[in-house]
């Protein structure tokens, strides 16, 4: 009987055999559901053949074949092969983190047909007292589809609610066709593409640069331009000769809350269906816009970064958007970076790979300086606006209001009067880090993780970020019983609550985790930002990236000190980034900004040679720092985890991983450190150590860990720890 290969989703690195009938067609790239232990599972098929090397009597026939044709490509499972290959994961889980969750599932993965709207003879006739008649969202709608028909997945993208359409059918205004799907062919929006006249003059940096970008041939391409240069721009123009040779673009920015605004401005350029792939998005909409990327219904996909393994039906360019961001990168279950993955699948589709940013990674930039990446350069912001203005403020012995110093309070009074918009920045939701007892010194700590609790006045809570664990404040000290329970240093929180005092004349908004917890109100937060319907911006990291705020003068970054003296060797580099990204909020208009710096530190180098001389300089010294420490990028690393209840479980696993490395490791140059406890040791009730390979080369590390990872899964000590690998880590957590 013929045998088929299939990944199935558990924690085992290999695929398994199953034998199915003769009279069964089976393709790779499949769905199949099979029989697992005392289970059913939905696996991907691999590959056919004719024998098995275990014995055909012992292998169980496969249950059922859920689709027609394959939903992954020959090329798509290649890619998942090479990601499984090199970060070392089971091929079954690499694939479902690509699957919608219901395609993991029985729902069907046929695309027959999707929902076309456009505006009837009627509505092209309505006169004005007609139109003053309509709501205000059924005007938006009739204004989007003006300009040309829309799917259902663009209008819900408008956030174009399904009674307004239901209402404009009603009136006879706008009608629907179904556009059927046959053989994975979508030509509709290949035959009417419009691409909108309504666009920016272009500058010399933004023309030379687009014109050096060749879609025909693999390339990565850094565009490395300071904030507010109009990389976005850029990005528009090579998608537009993407789309008039037929094909389809895929763009990955770092956070969910840029999304919107992304496609917001694609909509008004082109007139191609856009879909968005991200967290957001309910199990029928993730799957709809994965089947319309699939088919070739979408000319663009907009996604986090597990979009990139969305299948494409005929991908023409890859775009990284903020290619530095940390949230690019896992940091659970598959620990892959999707701006290397990027790089991986344009190189095996044979087309340009674009990572922008105006604070590369390390990495990147040392990549471009070798040769590896063709280095793009905007040194200019578009238009007529300027470069901010810096300030210092030494708070030194100065009273601080809420961590305001009354320099600062000084300043936001300057531009709020000038009827502009204020940010300021404090990576640090709640009200206050830390709670203690006044009378006695003692403080409020998690006992499950080594941290404080983190108080929310709002809620009137304590609560661990970490672990999650929260509990009412308490109104007496649990170690002298004194009644004099007072918080410690400052948050967003109780930032928000001093400013609405102060300036109870402008209204406020804070942007962080807890303010944006419900679905879609990040994005209401914003567009409300957008409209001025708030003078005084509070915020974490969500507003520190690429958002476009005209009305933004002033930036205050209000504690930057405690990331100056941190022990990870990425800390220089990430504060130097979280810089220039928050200062670059301001005077993105032809409004002149200005930042102002709250610090003890005024002198500190890193603060200085950021001010003085930018980003490009603080990466050069950066780098060569790197070299002589003899670290990433001028080495490659991978990082084993474990944690257990116990420290003594957690440490002899990795001790025994340390035995396997030391047996197998020929290349004195190959080192391995640890076991070491993690930076926060204990989190959630666990200890947390860990164990670093580094080498100067990266297939040193790749072979090493081929040849012990087996043996590694079948280590006894394995069973006693929760353990990972990570792969060219970013943290250590």
């Amino acid at each position: 009987m013929p045998v088929v290969a299939v990944a199935v989703p558990v924690h085992l690195s290999r695929s398994f055999d199953y034998i199915y009938s003769d009279d069964i067609h089976i393709e790779p790239g499949m769905r199949i559901c099979v029989p697992f232990m005392n289970k059913q599972l939905i696996g991907i098929a691999l590959t056919t053949k004719n024998d098995s090397e275990f014995p055909l009597a012992k292998l169980k026939p496969i249950i059922n074949i859920l689709d027609d044709n394959a939903i992954l490509s020959t090329d798509m499972l290649a890619f998942f092969n090479w990601c499984a290959d090199y970060y070392h994961y089971p091929i079954g889980e690499v694939i479902a983190q690509a699957l919608p969750v219901l395609l993991r599932k029985l729902e069907s993965a046929k695309l027959n047909s999707y929902t076309f709207w456009q505006l009837t003879d009627r509505a092209h006739e309505l006169t004005a007292p007609e139109l003053n008649r309509l709501t205000p969202a059924q005007l938006q709608t009739i204004k989007l589809l003006a300009e040309t028909g829309l799917t259902q997945s663009h209008l819900k993208l408008a956030n174009i609610k399904s009674t307004t359409i239901k209402a404009l059918q009603d009136k006879g205004l706008i009608s629907q066709e179904y556009i059927e799907i046959q053989d994975n062919d979508a030509q509709h929006w290949r035959q009417n593409l419009v691409i909108s006249d309504n666009r920016p003059s272009l500058n010399t940096e933004q023309a030379i640069t687009i014109a050096a970008i060749d879609i025909n041939h693999f390339a990565t391409y850094l565009l490395d331009g300071v904030t507010g240069s109009g990389k976005t721009e850029v990005y528009l123009n090579v998608i537009e000769k993407v789309l008039k040779t037929g094909k389809q673009a895929l763009v990955i920015v770092p956070e969910i809350g840029l999304t919107p605004q992304t496609i917001s401005r694609f909509k008004r350029r082109f007139n191609v269906p856009i879909v968005a792939l991200h967290s957001g998005l309910n199990d029928a909409e993730r799957r709809e816009a994965w089947l319309e990327a699939q088919a070739g219904v979408a000319g663009i996909v907009i996604g986090t970064r597990s979009a990139i393994f969305t299948p494409m039906h005929d991908l023409g360019v890859i775009i990284i958007d903020e290619e530095h961001d940390g949230s690019l990168k896992q940091q659970e279950t598959f620990r892959y970076h999707a701006r290397d993955l990027a790089i991986v699948r344009a190189h095996r589709n044979n087309i340009a790979v674009v990572l922008g940013s105006a604070t590369p990674a390390l990495e990147t930039l040392h990549n471009a300086m070798t040769g590896k990446y063709r280095h793009l350069k905007l040194t200019q912001r578009a238009g007529n606006a300027q470069m901010p203005i810096h300030h210092l403020i030494d708070i030194k012995n100065q009273t601080l209001n809420s961590g305001l110093s009354t320099a600062f309070i000084t300043l936001m009074a300057t531009h709020l009067a000038a009827g502009n918009q204020v940010l300021l920045f404090l990576n640090r939701r709640g009200y206050a880090p830390a709670v203690m007892c006044h009378t006695c010194g003692s403080m409020a700590e998690c006992q499950r993780c080594n941290t404080y609790y983190t108080y929310h006045q709002s809620r009137n809570i304590l609560h661990c970020h970490h672990c999650d664990e929260q509990f009412p404040k308490p109104r007496r000290c649990p170690s002298c019983d004194s009644n004099e329970i007072i918080t410690a240093g400052f948050g967003t929180e109780q930032l928000e609550a001093m400013l609405t005092e102060h300036f109870p004349q402008y209204p406020i908004i804070r942007i962080d985790r807890d303010s944006t917890s419900r679905k879609g109100s990040l994005e209401k937060a914003l567009e409300a930002v957008r409209k001025r319907e708030f003078r005084i911006l509070i915020g974490t990291q969500m507003l520190a990236k690429g958002h476009h705020f005209p009305d933004v003068t002033l930036v205050g970054l209000i504690d930057v000190d405690s990331a100056l003296f941190s022990s990870d060797f990425r800390a220089p580099e990430k504060l130097a980034q979280l810089f220039v990204q928050v200062s670059g909020r301001a005077g993105r208009a032809a409004k002149q900004g200005e930042v102002a710096i709250q610090t003890h530190h005024p002198g500190h180098e890193l603060i200085q040679d950021l001010i003085n001389n930018g980003y490009s300089h603080f990466a050069q010294t950066a780098l060569h720092a790197r070299s002589m420490a003899n670290l990433p990028p001028y080495s490659f690393q991978a990082l084993f985890r474990a944690e257990a209840h116990q420290f003594s479980e957690a440490n002899a696993f990795l001790v025994d991983i340390k035995q396997l490395v030391q047996e197998h490791n020929h290349n004195p140059q190959l080192l391995c450190l640890g076991p070491m406890p993690a930076p926060m040791e204990k989190r959630a009730g666990k200890y947390r150590l860990q164990l670093l390979l580094q080498g100067p080369q990266r297939q040193h590390i790749t072979q090493l860990l081929r040849l012990i990872m087996p043996k590694v899964e079948a280590l006894k000590s394995a069973r006693k720890a929760r353990w990972s690998l990570d792969v060219d880590p970013t943290e250590m957590l």
